[in-house]
């Protein structure tokens, strides 16, 4: 099957600075595809290599098997919602939606009942009339959403678009994107340093550093299962132990991983001793810091688990299937 997306050793470089380094990927045709990591790891330049805002130094981009080479943007079967919305202030919600049809040429009556069409798919209905400065932060990033759907891409480029909103609100507009996307069956190509983002509403996640593809795999995978302590630290919370205690621990001599919530801790018995640090009340959990060979350990403990105080020595351990080992002493 064609890949809606294909990286074959794709690189952009500015100046001596590899922004994408040969970065290979194949996103399939309907998938919800996640581009994690931190601030200037590449996934934005990737993105953008998509859209045709920039073009690689090396290797060679399609889309749904077509070259992208010398490809404007506005001939990609791609569209793009950006964080900052970019709505033009001095339209009314309708006219920015239809933007891009009246750039096409179609006919005002057309592209107005398209808007409105897209603005219902958004659960904004009856919103065409009014100025984008009347509306709420989520309500603008319907817009932009809507704006970018009305021309019916193949493909949709979402760069950071829940970054402005608040808590509340990016949790309820991560549950209506993943709808929307299972819905209308495209391509979504999501970036974001966000992890609880990336996990809750992707089908498959590549999680990016210094302009590489460190790990790529389904969310579960990437969570439970990191290949490299990188991936460990920045996805979630994690206890990373080295090579030299995951060698007295498991009788290994590698990096290994356990998450905080399969740590458990008790005031006597087996396992390991260790001293407590610090505790802190969460509200559904508490999360204890403890000291084990120089070298901090974190647990999350439900809600009535036994809490000891700091300075106390405690025994920890977790099930043999809970310590992840990441191969070799260099990780």
């Amino acid at each position: 099957m064609t890949a809606a997306v294909s990286f074959k050793g794709v690189s952009r470089h500015f100046g001596d600075v590899r922004a994408v380094d040969d970065v290979d990927i194949d996103i399939a045709e309907g998938e919800f595809f996640a581009m994690l990591g931190p601030s200037g790891s590449g996934k934005t330049t990737c993105l953008r290599l998509i859209a045709g805002f920039e073009r690689p130094t090396a290797g060679e981009i399609a889309i749904f098997g077509e070259s992208c080479a010398g490809v404007p943007p506005y001939k990609r079967h791609v569209n793009t919602v950006f964080q900052d919305y970019a709505l033009f202030p001095h339209l009314n919600v309708r006219d920015n939606v239809a933007y891009g049809l009246m750039i096409a040429g179609q006919a005002k009556r057309a592209r107005h009942a398209a808007a409105d069409e897209a603005l219902e798919l958004v659960a904004l209905p009856g919103y065409g009339d009014r100025k984008p400065s009347e509306l709420s932060g989520g309500q603008r990033q319907r817009v932009a959403l809507a704006r970018a759907l009305v021309n019916k891409p193949k493909v949709l480029l979402l760069d950071e678009p829940l970054g402005a909103l608040d808590l509340k609100l990016r949790e309820q507009m991560q549950e209506e994107l993943k709808a929307l996307q299972r819905q209308l069956g495209i391509t979504f190509v999501f970036v974001t340093h966000d992890q609880g983002e990336a996990l809750s509403m992707a089908d498959r996640v590549a999680v990016f550093n210094e302009g590489r593809i460190v790990q790529m795999g389904a969310p579960e995978d990437i969570y439970y299962r990191p290949e490299v302590p990188f991936v460990a630290e920045f996805v979630g919370s994690s206890n990373l132990f080295p090579p030299s205690l995951t060698e007295r621990i498991a009788g290994i001599e590698a990096y290994s991983t356990v998450r905080p919530e399969a740590v458990r801790v008790a005031a006597t018995g087996e396992g390991h001793a260790a001293k407590v640090v610090s505790s802190s009340f969460l509200g559904t959990s508490t999360r204890l810091v403890m000291e084990i060979d120089g070298m901090r350990i974190t647990a999350l403990l439900p809600k009535g688990a036994f809490v000891p105080g700091a300075g106390d020595t405690v025994h920890i351990s977790w099930n043999a299937a809970d310590l992840h080992v990441m191969g070799g002493v260099d990780g």
